[in-house]
């Protein structure tokens, strides 16, 4: 079997952009930032809460999902909750985060939207690689199929070419064998032909010597 790989692959880069982006959370208008991605919804969301997940407590029983007690850059935020949104149709789903920044220490609210703008950004660019990584390893493993395949033709090749000669060899042996049993029949029906000569000229001298072994006792009969 050989395997015929067509594939069209855009060669394209992704672009991951974050913009600035207010989301209503139970009613009060939040400020935070977004991405939009291309894929589907359910799965953008599972890469996003996989992504929340190693950064602090996510909680996906409320609406909007929060995310509280976040690390960034080694430091633990015990106070104030992070919102999440993820929603769209068809291939295109936005990823939005925020804060309230009465929620928060004053002194921390810029650098945790500074956070939040570049974590989004690194969840977008981590979001198209994972998913590339994925056809990568499927294309990796139609290769080794594909090696693995090649590797078995040619062990093939090497058994059928070792069967051929010793074949050959055997055709060798066979065609002196029939060369020499053609040789030995030849003589044989010689010598048989020779043999019935023989017996035939053996047959006559054994008449002819019968009848002078008669002649003599017919001349010995007549000794008086």
């Amino acid at each position: 079997m050989v395997f015929y790989l067509l594939a069209s692959v855009s060669l394209q880069a992704q672009k991951v952009t974050v913009t600035s982006q207010t989301e209503k959370v139970k009613d009060e208008s939040v400020e935070g930032y977004t991405t939009e991605l291309e894929g589907k919804k359910d799965e953008v969301n599972d890469a996003w809460i996989k992504y929340l997940k190693d950064i602090g407590k996510v909680r996906q029983s409320v609406d909007p999902v929060t995310l509280t007690e976040p690390t960034f850059n080694g430091l633990i935020f015990y106070k104030g909750i992070i919102y999440s949104v993820v929603k769209g149709n068809g291939e295109k789903i936005s990823v939005w985060w925020g804060i309230k920044p009465s929620e928060w220490e004053k002194s921390n609210v810029n650098r945790i939207n500074n956070e939040l703008e570049k974590g989004v950004y690194r969840f977008g660019v981590k979001y198209y690689r994972d998913k590339i990584q994925v056809q990568i390893d499927e294309a990796q493993q139609a290769l080794d199929a594909v090696d693995k395949q090649k590797l078995r033709f040619s062990n093939q090749q090497k058994d059928m070419t070792i069967q051929l000669s010793n074949n050959e060899q055997e055709k060798i042996q066979l065609d002196k064998s029939l060369e020499t049993n053609k040789l030995e029949n030849e003589l044989l029906k010689t010598k048989l032909i020779n043999n019935k000569k023989a017996q035939d000229s053996l047959a006559e001298a054994t008449s002819q010597i019968k009848k002078i072994k008669l002649l003599h006792q017919e001349r010995q009969r007549k000794v008086n």
